[in-house]
């Protein structure tokens, strides 16, 4: 027997997000670059973001020619674009002042994946990489990360436009990610479901 999914947030209906769901409108531009391997996971966070955050634009791809309509929207951009991506050349957030309305570039998959992604499209370093500081937790209890510092993507997001406009209310971000937590968690066996509901310490990596 085939699933059922809501027309509106396309989860099955048994799992609808809808009622955690309150659009907010922020002056940034969010744009996602996501692996390929994300598009249809389960846990994936950015389609919680994208409907929280309508205008949210999401590319899918690896390599450079995967993002010749994002290039081309980019260079025709007349906001500052920034790479949320932390390394040695990119600086806190927090510690600059950044109009929020900028363009916000962030890559969405594993640590690994994104990295690759990096390689792969050498032109993204030709804008400025901003970070979040440390010390965000964070909420993602459903997937595991190898770092310490890992956030999903939605988390990444939330926090950066808090960070850029203090005025601008993220909870309904972060609402609807608990909700989609919840829901994935309640999905599972009984067994597995005490080990993520007993557990303190959450995992997490970007997605």
């Amino acid at each position: 027997m085939s699933r059922h999914y809501c027309a509106i947030c396309r989860y099955p209906q048994n799992a609808c997000l809808c009622a955690s769901v309150q659009p907010i409108s922020p002056t940034t531009q969010l744009v996602v670059l996501q692996h390929p391997s994300e598009v249809e996971h389960k846990k994936n966070s950015v389609r919680v973001l994208s409907l929280v955050v309508v205008e949210t634009q999401v590319y899918v791809g690896e390599n450079e020619a995967d993002f010749n309509g994002l290039r081309e929207y980019l260079a025709a951009c007349n906001k500052p674009i920034y790479l949320v991506y932390p390394s040695e050349q990119s600086v806190s957030v927090e510690q600059q002042s950044i109009n929020p309305d900028c363009v916000l570039l962030l890559l969405d998959g594993t640590w690994r994946k994104a990295f690759k992604m990096l390689q792969l499209n050498p032109w993204l370093t030709q804008y400025p990489a901003v970070h979040l500081a440390e010390g965000y937790e964070s909420r993602y209890r459903i997937r595991k990360s190898s770092r310490s510092d890992s956030l999903s993507t939605l988390e990444a997001c939330a926090y950066m436009l808090s960070a850029l406009d203090p005025a601008l209310d993220v909870q309904p971000l972060m609402a609807a990610f608990d909700a989609m937590v919840e829901l994935r968690i309640k999905a599972m066996p009984s067994t597995v479901q005490a080990r993520y509901q007993n557990s303190n310490k959450p995992n997490c990596e970007t997605k």
